[in-house]
């Protein structure tokens, strides 16, 4: 196929920034059908038999010879359980960076407060998007705290042993047992109290 009829079956795009035109990579359905297909580890007959759609169509789709019909997208699509902007992107690589940090029973960093005694946990890693840490919650009565609690993010709140009763600024007062769990808006004024003859044990992850 010539490069003039490739231009006339993906027309390419362009877009306007800052008075500097930006060419857009035309796409080509074949190519990406033909990644997906692999990703899956299926053959053109598997895919074949999966969508419906003759292995001399999809043949000629991959190698770019015919434009499939909205049609055989939909049956690609449900043969192959899959979204139809699957076949327009491709899926954005990412790159693991290794990160990792054990904290074993008992050996974060101790920060203890009026209210709770906390434990830090993860505390070799920098930049992390979320804070988990373990607290003992040594607040027994509403009274105990000045005002409510708030900062930014979203927090998650596990109870390992004990019971609390957690409190927050549009919702009535709930118990929390061992094992009940609660996620929440941490700009919400928060605080909790220990109803149990123990102090509670409580792991908490907040996500900025």
């Amino acid at each position: 196929m010539s490069e003039t009829q490739q231009h006339d079956i993906y027309p390419s795009m362009t877009v306007s920034t800052d008075n500097k035109t930006e060419k857009i990579a035309p796409i080509k359905l074949g190519e990406r059908l033909k990644e997906i297909r692999k990703t899956l580890g299926l053959t053109l007959e598997e895919a074949s038999q999966k969508t419906g759609l003759a292995r001399s169509t999809l043949s000629k789709i991959e190698n770019e010879q015919i434009s499939p019909t909205f049609q055989a997208m939909q049956k690609l699509t449900t043969g192959l359980q899959i979204d139809i902007p699957q076949l327009f992107s491709a899926p954005k690589k990412v790159t693991a960076t290794g990160r990792r940090d054990i904290t074993r029973n008992e050996e974060g960093k101790a920060h203890p407060t009026s209210t709770y005694e906390h434990e830090l946990l993860a505390i070799q890693l920098t930049n992390k998007k979320m804070m988990p840490f373990k607290s003992k919650v040594r607040a027994r009565d509403f009274s105990d705290y000045s005002a409510w609690i708030r900062h930014d993010g979203e927090e998650f709140l596990l109870v390992l042993s004990g019971e609390i009763t957690f409190f927050s600024e549009f919702y009535e007062p709930v118990n929390l047992q061992q094992g009940d769990s609660v996620y929440y808006d941490a700009n919400m004024g928060h605080m909790l109290i220990s109803i149990s003859d123990d102090d509670a044990l409580i792991l908490w992850v907040t996500a900025s």
